[in-house]
């Protein structure tokens, strides 16, 4: 039942109406709608008559009264259930410093297509590789905001993506070592007398796994029998920036790897090295649930200690400057010039398609580069 009331303005005498909707589920309480604005009663019977019928149809559209981040608030709350935590974390880190502080107070019937287009386009032009990754997550709010009735259309279906212009980083092409800039960052990790840190990265370069994978090994990973390693772990970051070890992205990332003699080696070594090390501390890790890399107090390390622990030698030695990920290409690189093949390599690295090692270590050694051309001229010459 509606109330009609005329009540004065600075502009002259206008109308409201007040139209109750019903008791709301959840909280147990009396609901109204309230408009006014109208010149006449005549104006006012008429939009009750569209509300009514607005209700009938599918219910009553409440977009006046949600602003963009109370929407994305709700869909973070259902995205939650449906990803591993470190995907929902980066998620909401996204929505906090990229999404909400153009769209956050915005009621959604307010937000055009255009405000949508200018968001993308800023945000490529400012040349953020992850644009399309919070184009995306803009639309799923609007989405859903259409599965609650709020808002009809969404905006950003009309949205026209920027494409992507790939650019030659050079840092990409020279992030590894050829066999003898790896020789040489050895040599100078062996006078650092940190056998825990040389380990790691050893372990990297030799094996070709992920940071992350490697952060995450336990002793029982490794079987010293057959020399593998079974990689079906990875360290990540959760909510708040915890650490946290769940299972890898894709199923390929799951993998049984060989390991040479003197990998094996250095492994056992540095096992006993651990044993003592935090014996000291009343530690035991004779376990097989003991990690291979751990802080002072053997819990996980965080992934940061690695970037700055191959940064600190790197700049020690005026090394050339590689990534902790320059480690997994380095070995990409050198298993091609060995000899491996392309299907052997995306094996070993894990990687979900062919595609992904061709287009990502395409980048050999000058030295494989050079032997091209002779192993051609050899093959041809008679």
């Amino acid at each position: 039942m509606a109330t009609f009331k005329q009540y004065e303005t600075k502009k002259g005498k206008r109308w409201l109406f007040k139209h109750y909707i019903g008791t709301n589920e959840e909280t147990g309480k009396r609901e109204s709608v309230l408009r006014r604005g109208f010149t006449t009663k005549k104006e006012a019977n008429l939009a009750l008559s569209r509300l009514l019928l607005e209700i009938e149809q599918g219910g009553l559209k409440k977009n006046r009264q949600y602003k963009y981040h109370e929407v994305a608030t709700m869909w973070l709350e259902q995205y939650k259930n449906t990803v591993k935590e470190s995907t929902y974390a980066k998620t909401l880190f996204y929505f906090k410093k990229h999404i909400l502080p153009i769209f956050g107070d915005i009621f959604l019937h307010k937000i055009s297509s255009t405000t949508c287009q200018k968001a993308i386009n800023k945000w490529h032009k400012q040349k953020y590789s992850m644009y399309k990754s919070w184009y995306r997550y803009t639309s799923k709010v609007f989405e859903y905001a259409v599965t609650l009735n709020i808002i009809d259309i969404n905006p950003t279906v009309r949205v026209t993506i920027p494409k992507k212009i790939a650019e030659v980083n050079e840092q990409d092409h020279i992030n590894f070592y050829n066999k003898e800039e790896l020789q040489h960052f050895f040599k100078c990790l062996e006078t650092e007398n940190n056998y825990s840190q040389f380990t790691f990265f050893r372990l990297l370069a030799f094996s070709g796994i992920r940071k992350g994978e490697a952060l995450a090994l336990k002793w029982q990973d490794i079987n010293f029998t057959t020399n593998t390693l079974n990689i079906n772990k990875t360290l990540s970051r959760g909510i708040n920036e915890r650490r946290i070890i769940q299972t890898p992205k894709t199923k390929t990332s799951i993998r049984t790897l060989s390991l040479d003699p003197q990998t094996v080696n250095i492994l056992k070594t540095w096992r006993e090295k651990q044993k003592e090390f935090y014996f000291m501390q009343g530690i035991n890790t004779l376990t097989p649930k003991q990690l291979l890399f751990s802080n002072k107090h053997n819990e996980l390390l965080d992934a940061r200690c690695a970037v700055y622990s191959i940064n600190k030698v790197i700049t020690k030695y005026n090394l050339k400057r590689i990534t902790t990920h320059g480690l997994r290409h380095t070995h990409c690189s050198l298993l091609f010039e060995s000899g491996a093949s392309l299907q052997d390599v995306k094996e070993r690295l894990g990687h979900s398609d062919i595609q992904t090692t061709m287009n990502i270590y395409t980048h050999v050694t000058e030295k494989a580069k050079e032997n091209t051309a002779d192993r051609f001229a050899k093959y041809v010459n008679f």
